[in-house]
């Protein structure tokens, strides 16, 4: 218990960071919108970074530039008509972080890196694969780090149950779960999540999580959607509130391989994603949800909490006998060591990326064709459930 307030404390008052180096200033960064999950994301993170800054806010309100400049006590702040515009032509940024609306996510990403500046882009990426394989493309034309900021997979405790089912000790996978959920009433109306427009909807929000961390936990691409289905409602007709769908992802090659074409060669992953989990007995309100079980050959591994984890997680591993009886079972977590210890999800997702703009090796990194091909299966999931992907951006970007 005292460990769990230690660390909301930390989370909310980082420590103060070490001397910076004087061998060259810190990395300034530039936040394109006022958005919520700045502070978690980008302004608590910075605040323990001995090499970053955040320089400047933009927001299309100059007083709520004005207001979040004067809470985190950033040096510029640009409002109005052409905010955005004016954050990128700022000769003194080095680094833009891209939390805007999914639908903005191309255009922005694409002048900030028209402007020279590198990109931490908050997921998913883009409305459509051929939006993220343009900004990838751009960016390596341009010699620029851009990094989709899916914060969970930076965090020991991933790298550690990733590890486990890597090491072999459970056998080849089997089946596996994920799900990401909050209540009822955690979200209201007028969030921008159910705005079509914006590239609204579960999949693209909650469930490129689910989808990212099968792939990355599968070492592998799904193969086929096996089945999909969305929740709607009339106020929101394009927008999945909740979606639950199945894919198929390939097996680990074996020493025996299964005929070609066989279900043996594959595993069932189900993705659940939900905006509003539905009370349980009528009146109970719904746990969130943000598990991963993975069922393999010789035992199961649950990891609870991998959205939030420096807070609170486990990682429960059971080895079963050959009749499936329980012989093994314990407990793990993974907070980070010395210094570390407590960081968040964010913070060491924004050590990585400033190591990979130093041109240092980040102890882990999503790599482009993750990006790349997280979408492109948002895609196919959006099209098996008759929704459809969102709609592309019609921007036009000069230099781009």
């Amino acid at each position: 218990m005292i460990g769990l307030f230690k660390r909301i404390y930390h989370e909310f008052h980082p420590p103060a960071p070490a001397a910076p180096s004087e061998s060259s200033p810190p990395l300034r960064i530039g936040v394109l919108g006022a958005a919520n999950i700045a502070a978690m994301a980008i302004m608590r993170p910075a605040q323990s970074h001995p090499d970053v800054v955040v320089h400047a806010i933009a927001a299309r309100d100059q007083a709520r530039a004005d207001a979040f400049a004067s809470k985190w006590g950033v040096a510029r702040a640009y409002g109005g008509e052409g905010a955005y515009q004016k954050l990128l032509d700022d000769p003194e940024i080095d680094v833009v972080y891209n939390p805007l609306p999914n639908a903005l996510h191309y255009e922005w990403t694409m002048r900030a890196l028209a402007a020279g500046k590198h990109v931490l882009l908050e997921k998913p990426s883009a409305d459509t694969s051929d939006e993220t394989r343009k900004m990838f493309a751009f960016a390596e034309q341009k010699g620029l780090v851009l990094l989709e900021a899916f914060h969970y997979a930076f965090h020991p405790a991933f790298q550690r149950a990733k590890a486990i089912l890597d090491s072999g000790e459970l056998g080849d996978i089997q089946s596996m779960e994920v799900s990401l959920a909050v209540p009822a009433g955690a979200l209201k109306d007028s969030d921008i999540r159910f705005k079509y427009e914006l590239g609204g909807g579960s999949v693209m929000d909650m469930g490129c999580y689910c989808l990212s961390i099968a792939r990355d936990l599968a070492h592998a691409a799904p193969v086929k959607v096996l089945s999909a289905s969305a929740e709607t409602s009339s106020a929101f007709p394009k927008i999945d509130i909740g979606t639950t769908a199945t894919l198929a992802f390939p097996k680990r090659e074996s020493a025996a391989e299964p005929p070609a074409g066989s279900d043996a060669q594959t595993f069932p992953a189900t993705l659940q994603s939900h905006f509003r989990l539905p009370p349980r007995l009528g009146f109970i309100p719904a746990m969130i949800q943000a598990h991963v079980k993975v069922t393999c050959e010789r035992g199961e591994l649950f990891y609870y909490n991998f959205a939030w984890p420096s807070f609170y997680h486990y990682i429960s591993v059971k080895k079963t006998d050959g009749q499936g009886r329980t012989v093994e079972s314990r407990t793990e977590k993974c907070y980070g060591e010395g210094e570390k210890y407590g960081w968040s999800t964010y913070r060491f997702q924004l050590e990585a990326f400033v190591d990979k703009v130093r041109g240092r090796t980040p102890q882990h990194w999503y790599s482009p064709s993750d990006s790349i091909t997280n979408i492109e299966w948002i895609e196919r999931i959006y099209e098996a459930t008759d929704l459809g992907p969102r709609p592309a951006s019609t921007a036009q970007v000069f230099g781009a």
